[in-house]
């Protein structure tokens, strides 16, 4: 998800083995947030995940194949522009990716690892990658046979970075090492055997940390402790009724004002509702809309904070919808088509 600068512009990512168009830009009216289609490049395969840079003005990108890629970008008026040939993470369908502590770090699904590539002044990425490799396992056994690194976040102090794996049923909270450029695991933190952890958002308060659970269709709401890196898990909450069927979420978006959390589901084809309580330890699933589309695989909150777009990966759209700011209950507002869409950010 991206919620980074103006939000002028959407760029979308999309596997081009499945017929997408790679990445590409798109205008935003901040006030309906449609979307208008503007251009795409396909100068990487797979793009499925994208960063963009707090100054808005590069982007980054996986490049979700079995050689494990990630590539930089200078945004133009006339779309990504690369900065530099693409970049071995030294790892297998990087997944994810963020910027932290001047470096690109990448979540590699397949090879169960993270990797961090040094970002240059420039903007352009710097080989070799420093890789940290997961270990471990889960009791689901197509699943969870070894490790399965799914996204990489950094916490708000900007001291932490917090690695999701969906393998091992755990969250490896890491520092740094200047020398190396490696992660570095401080803490691992296991959660609920075969929950399948995917995903991971901080409450905008900082002393909160959500994590969606993709094999549960649960949200796993934790206690941020950022002084000391600890990660503590408290409830688990379904996401969906308890008749819904197979369903395997994807993402989770959490309010500006930290009262809702929402999650998208594939399978069940929806967007849930989730309100947050004042507390930040426990959530209660308020209701769940269509996503208009078939299986999201992101969702992405507009740096305005007023509406939710949905990458809807096999139907090839993304949608849009405004948000009630009293009930947080998502309004559809319409589409454009977007061939195997994956993901959406904004600058």
């Amino acid at each position: 998800m991206g919620t980074t600068g103006s939000g002028r512009r959407a760029y979308i990512g999309s596997f081009t083995s499945a017929g997408g168009r790679g990445i590409s830009t798109a205008a935003v009216d901040p006030e309906t947030g449609a979307l208008t289609p503007l251009h795409a490049t396909d100068e990487v395969p797979d793009p499925s995940y994208l960063a963009v840079a707090p100054d808005g003005r590069r982007l980054y990108a996986v490049s979700e194949t079995s050689e494990g890629a990630a590539a930089a970008f200078t945004l133009t008026e006339n779309g990504p522009v690369p900065l530099g040939a693409p970049v071995s993470v030294r790892g297998d369908a990087p997944t994810h990716l963020a910027l932290w502590g001047g470096h690109l770090l990448t979540a590699n699904y397949t090879s169960g690892s993270v990797s961090a590539l040094r970002v240059a002044a420039d903007g352009s990425l710097a080989e070799p990658a420093a890789v940290l490799r997961h270990e471990g396992g889960g009791p689901n056994p197509d699943r969870q046979e070894g490790p399965h690194a799914h996204a990489v976040s950094p916490d708000p102090s900007g001291r932490w970075l917090l690695s999701v794996d969906l393998g091992t049923d755990s969250v490896r909270i890491c520092e740094l090492d200047p020398a190396s450029g490696e992660p570095v695991v401080r803490h691992e933190v296991r959660l609920r055997a075969g929950s399948g952890p995917r995903h991971l958002a901080f409450h905008p308060g900082g002393g909160h940390a959500y994590v969606v659970n993709e094999l549960s269709s649960t949200i796993t709401p934790c206690r941020w402790d950022a002084a000391t890196g600890t990660l503590t898990p408290l409830t688990e909450t379904a996401i969906l009724p308890p008749d819904a069927g197979d369903n395997h979420p994807s993402e989770l978006v959490v309010s500006p004002d930290g009262r809702f959390i929402w999650a998208a589901n594939r399978g069940h084809d929806s967007i849930s509702v989730l309100a947050v309580d004042p507390s930040g330890d426990g959530l209660t699933l308020v209701t769940t809309v269509p996503c208009g589309g078939h299986w999201p695989r992101d969702l992405a909150l507009h740096p305005g904070g007023r509406h939710l777009y949905a990458a809807n990966e096999r139907s090839g759209d993304v949608t849009w919808f405004a948000l009630d700011p009293t009930t947080g209950v998502p309004e559809a507002g319409g589409s454009i088509a977007a061939p195997a869409a994956s993901c959406v950010v904004f600058a």
